[in-house]
């Protein structure tokens, strides 16, 4: 669950990052159409960013790049953390479309995330 809501999510972020006339729907909505270059640029770090949490939480599950175990121990709880910053930052958004859109999907990633955390 936790590896397709991040595809789905980066996947996202790179539309934007590319031109996508999305930008209501992230960043708290306050551009509507294209996103600016700046804004554009922070969608692709934050495509980026959800890869890296991705491979740390497929990594602490055991299914990939096993060798980042001993990291992912504590990586994976930066990853909640920043899982649950997500969460409340889309759950506080004036956009009502990007936290109609986006705070379940937030909430979904930190619910699966704190699984893979916790062993379960």
């Amino acid at each position: 669950m936790f590896t397709g809501l991040v595809v789905l999510t980066a996947a996202f972020q790179v539309a934007l990052a590319l031109g996508a006339p999305w930008g209501e729907l992230a960043m708290g909505g306050g551009v509507k159409g294209v996103l600016p270059l700046g804004l554009r640029l922070a969608a692709l770090a934050q495509a980026a960013l959800l890869g890296v949490m991705a491979l740390v939480m497929l990594s602490r599950a055991g299914l990939l790049l096993t060798s980042w175990e001993p990291a992912s121990r504590y990586l994976v709880w930066v990853a909640v953390a920043m899982l649950a910053i997500s969460t409340v930052l889309n759950l506080a958004t004036p956009s009502t479309m990007e936290r109609l859109i986006w705070a379940p999907v937030a909430g979904a990633l930190l619910i699966a995330g704190l699984r893979v955390a916790l062993g379960r």
